[in-house]
C-alpha cells in the first residue's frame, strides 16, 4: 500500500468523515453505549453485520474497476448495496461519505476523474463502492478495498464515543488493535466472497436497533455528528 492511499483512507482527509459517528452518537442518546466495553461490543457488531456487506461490496467494487465492468454493473451493485441497507439515515450517510471520498480522489487521483464506468455511473456512490474505486485506482487489490473498509467501520464509531463521552483515548486506541484480528479475518473472506460467489449469495446482515436508532438521530434537536 503506497503513501498516496494512505492519505486518502486516512480519517483525517477532507473527504468529510469526521462529520459521521457510525450510530454510535445516536446508541450513546439512547445509553446502549456508556463504557470502553460497550464500546467495543458496539464496533463489533457494526464489523459483523453492515461491516461485513460494505467490505463486501468495497471488494467487488475494486475488481469492477481493475476489470472495467460496465456501468450496468455498477448500477447493480448500486442497487443490491441499496436493498442490503434498510435505513433511509444510514443510506443518505453512505452517499454523503462516498460523495465525498470521491470528491478528494478526483483531486489526488489520476484517472478516477477520467471517462470510465465508475465516473460514468457515480454522482454520489455508496461509501464503499467509493472506497473499492479509490483503492483500486490507486493499484491496490480487493483485499485492501476490502480491509479499509472493514476498519472504517470500527475507528469511526471508537473515535466518535472518545469525544462524545470523555474516554480515554489510548484505551480507544488498544480496543481497536484487539478488533484488528477479526478485521484481517473478516475482509479476507469478504474479497473472497466478492471473487467466488453470486452476488445474490453476500451477506445482507444487519443491526436492526442501530437501523431504527440512525433514522431517530435525524430528528435530534441537537447532534454533533451528521450519522
Amino acid at each position: 500500500m503506497d503513501a498516496r492511499l494512505l492519505l486518502l483512507l486516512d480519517s483525517r482527509a477532507p473527504a468529510g468523515a469526521h462529520h459521521h459517528s457510525a450510530g454510535m452518537e445516536a446508541a450513546i442518546e439512547a445509553g446502549m453505549v456508556r463504557t470502553e466495553s460497550d464500546v467495543a461490543r458496539f464496533c463489533r457488531t457494526r464489523l459483523h453485520t453492515s461491516g461485513q456487506v460494505a467490505a463486501t461490496f468495497a471488494a467487488a467494487a475494486c475488481l469492477a474497476w481493475h476489470c472495467e465492468a460496465p456501468v450496468r454493473h455498477w448500477n447493480l451493485l448500486d442497487a443490491e448495496l441499496d436493498a442490503r441497507t434498510p435505513s433511509e439515515a444510514q443510506r443518505a450517510a453512505s452517499r454523503a461519505l462516498g460523495r465525498g471520498l470521491l470528491r478528494l480522489a478526483r483531486a489526488t487521483v489520476p484517472g478516477i476523474d477520467s471517462d470510465t464506468p465508475f465516473a460514468r455511473h457515480a454522482s454520489a456512490p455508496h461509501h464503499a463502492l467509493a472506497v473499492g474505486a479509490a483503492v483500486a485506482a490507486c493499484g491496490a487489490d480487493a483485499h485492501v478495498a476490502a480491509r479499509a473498509l472493514a476498519l472504517s467501520c470500527c475507528t469511526a464509531p471508537a473515535s466518535a464515543a472518545v469525544r462524545l463521552l470523555g474516554l480515554d483515548p489510548l484505551a480507544s486506541q488498544a480496543t481497536l488493535v484487539r478488533l484488528a484480528p477479526a478485521v484481517d479475518a473478516l475482509a479476507a473472506d469478504c474479497a473472497r466472497i466478492a471473487a467466488t460467489t453470486p452476488i445474490a449469495q453476500w451477506p445482507s446482515g444487519a443491526a436492526p436497533a442501530l437501523d431504527l436508532l440512525a433514522d431517530v438521530h435525524l430528528t435530534a434537536e441537537v447532534r454533533l455528528f451528521a450519522s
